[in-house]
């Protein structure tokens, strides 16, 4: 606002000038009042033109405009309104409040004694002088109190301004490393769940089927024919998660239909004996994916780690949601100990006791909790061991804020396993 005005205080003198050149004014005031306005707009420019404004160079600038400002008054009439014209230059040059003031009150004593000298020192024109002078110092004194808060105000909203902008583009930084942490950790799961999941079923088969090569060979060649499904299996995987096939990677069809298409081909590979009650359900593809994930998972446990004879896969929609129940008579384990030195939830254990780490589990329960979903492990040494993974039917959150957190790693022995506080005899691991 101030450099504005000083802006319009030039028009003001540009006009005053051309006024004075035009009109009928005496040739000695003509010539003086030209010169002043020269010497007063040269030694502006020179102000205005130094970088930074030192501050000597200002205030001789203002010692200028309060003798120019006085011989003016003296020599035209009216001219004493460039005072209030300059007002804002009191308050543009100077360092301080107090510089301001200063400098006004010396600007207003100057036009006070030229009007008066031009007018004749009477007590009635020096009183009118005066008060007109005191009138706009008034103004001069407001504006050198309440400039500086302003301007603080002003850097100050535009500090404030540079802040929010350098959060936002932090926040938006951080956003991206979020989401390239969250995909890196997504493809992750996704090649355990599939890929790794499936390298493993062929490195078994292949041991099984080179065993029994001799003795068994019908038997070997279905395990060859079950190598070559995995193997087109995984080749199917490796095409969605570049991106060259549909993104489920898997076929469309009821979730009864595609779990029992599974538990066969386990039960067909490994011999085991696997009793389901697997009643048709409605949800989603994304839950029937998720349904099918936490399947193959705790089935591959069951096959490294569980040495079960038997698997039981129950299937149960309700009004509140789907629940999967897997369970199997194997080995078990104590869901809370760890083994130090294993790596990967689907390392082995010893004595029952459960690997750290790796992303069996804790894929399992950071899939479910995109849904709003749960995954509970209950187990004891010897007495198998139990999963269930429930999903509400309203799936995700209204908020499109996932479920709880996943919990610390833990690794499964057995069918699967969690992380709870260590246990003897039933240990339940679940999140409430």
């Amino acid at each position: 606002m101030l450099h504005g005005w000083d802006v319009f205080s030039w028009a003001i003198i540009g006009l005053l000038t051309l006024i004075t050149i035009l009109g009928d004014v005496p040739a000695g005031d003509r010539y003086g009042s030209l010169a002043l306005v020269a010497v007063l707009g040269l030694g502006y420019g020179v102000v205005r033109s130094r970088p930074g404004n030192p501050v000597r160079l200002a205030y001789g600038y203002l010692v200028l405009l309060i003798l120019a400002l006085g011989v003016l008054s003296w020599l035209r009439d009216g001219f004493g309104v460039l005072y209030t014209v300059m007002l804002a230059q009191f308050v543009i040059f100077v360092d301080s409040p107090r510089g301001a003031v200063v400098c006004s009150g010396l600007g207003a004593v100057a036009i006070t004694l030229g009007g008066s000298l031009r007018e004749g020192w009477s007590v009635e024109n020096v009183y009118g002088n005066a008060v007109s002078s005191v009138a706009v110092f008034a103004v001069s004194v407001i504006l050198a109190l309440l400039t500086p808060r302003a301007l603080a105000v002003r850097d100050e909203r535009a500090r404030l301004r540079s802040r929010l902008a350098d959060a936002e583009q932090r926040l938006v930084e951080a956003q991206k490393r979020q989401g390239a942490a969250e995909e890196r950790e997504r493809i992750a799961r996704e090649i355990h769940d599939t890929l790794a999941q499936g390298f493993a079923s062929i490195v078994v088969l292949a041991e099984a089927a080179r065993a029994g090569l001799a003795a068994e060979p019908a038997k070997s060649a279905q395990q060859l024919q079950s190598i070559e499904r995995t193997a087109r299996e995984n080749l199917a995987e490796a095409r969605v998660l570049v991106g060259a096939a549909p993104r489920s990677g898997v076929a469309a069809g009821s979730v009864a239909a595609t779990l029992r298409r599974t538990l066969d081909r386990f039960a067909e590979d490994t011999g085991l004996v696997v009793e389901a009650e697997l009643p048709d359900a409605d949800c989603d593809q994304p839950t029937r994916i998720a349904l099918l994930r936490c399947t193959q998972e705790s089935l591959a446990n069951v096959r490294k780690h569980a040495e079960a004879t038997t698997v039981g896969v129950v299937l149960a929609a309700g009004p509140e949601g789907i629940e999967l129940e897997i369970t199997d008579d194997g080995k078990g384990f104590v869901p809370g100990a760890v083994v130090p030195g294993t790596t990967g939830t689907d390392g082995g254990g010893r004595d029952g006791a459960v690997p750290a780490g790796g992303f069996g589990l804790d894929g399992m329960r950071r899939r479910l909790a995109e849904f709003g979903g749960e995954l509970t492990v209950t187990s004891s040494p010897g007495d198998g061991t139990r999963i269930l993974v429930t999903v509400p039917a309203a799936g995700p959150h209204a908020d499109g804020i996932p479920g709880h957190a996943a919990p610390g790693p833990g690794a499964p022995a057995g069918t699967a396993a969690g992380t709870a506080p260590p246990a003897t005899g039933t240990a339940t691991d679940g999140r409430t």
